[in-house]
């Protein structure tokens, strides 16, 4: 039940926050192409997600568009159902707490969430 309750939450994310091309740097930070946001969590592994559960509730994985070739700093792991892009190894997320494009509400949150910096793309 716990595992259906997880994966019903994972798709409703990728409904709510859709699948995406390669970042962007838009606005001196890291971005989807509709300009939402991206951030990193310092308690990942490289190239492994630590966030689940909860954490993907307030933390949706930037899933990439089926298909999508990653290239430069940029990367793809595996993702609930799909591929989760990174950059420089580390995953991407959301956060569910930026209202639209532009938004950073999520910066510094916990200490361990961080925007990131177009530096980190080149």
């Amino acid at each position: 039940m716990k595992k259906q309750t997880l994966l019903a939450a994972t798709l409703l994310t990728l409904l709510h926050f859709g699948v995406q091309a390669q970042p962007v740097v838009k606005d001196g930070a890291l971005a989807d192409a509709a300009g939402r946001s991206v951030y990193t969590f310092d308690k990942d592994a490289p190239n492994k997600s630590n966030c689940s559960g909860g954490c993907l509730a307030a933390w949706p994985a930037f899933v990439a568009k089926p298909g999508a070739a990653a290239a430069g700093n940029f990367g793809l792991i595996d993702a609930a159902g799909g591929k989760q892009w990174t950059v420089n190894g580390k995953p991407l997320y959301y956060f569910a707490g930026d209202a639209k494009p532009g938004d950073r509400n999520g910066d510094g949150n916990g200490g361990v969430w961080h925007i990131v910096s177009p530096a980190a793309a080149k």
